[in-house]
């Protein structure tokens, strides 16, 4: 497990938990930052700070900080599990 800010530009990861404060968190999960949301770094500003991520047909731009408190899983080692799991139910 990781953060969000970790994700480099083009990579996905699986939104696990939030640890933010209340009013901020609530606000991010009504936009989509919800458990097991898929969401990818899409560009980074040149100072590297804010970051834009696709989520749930949405861009957001969320700074280093915000991002920092986003728990995330790898999305890749996700998706070749459950293609795992579908060819062994086929057999």
């Amino acid at each position: 497990m990781s953060v969000l800010s970790e994700l480099n530009v083009g990579e996905t990861a699986v939104v696990v938990a939030l640890d933010l404060p209340d009013t901020v968190q609530n606000h991010l999960m009504h936009m989509g930052f919800v458990p097991d949301a898929m969401v990818t770094a899409l560009r980074r500003a040149p100072a590297g700070d804010p970051t834009v991520y696709a989520i749930d047909g949405m861009e957001i731009a969320l700074r280093h900080e915000t991002a920092d408190s986003i728990h995330v899983r790898n999305a890749v080692l996700e998706l070749e599990d459950e293609g795992r799991e579908l060819l062994e139910a086929g057999r």
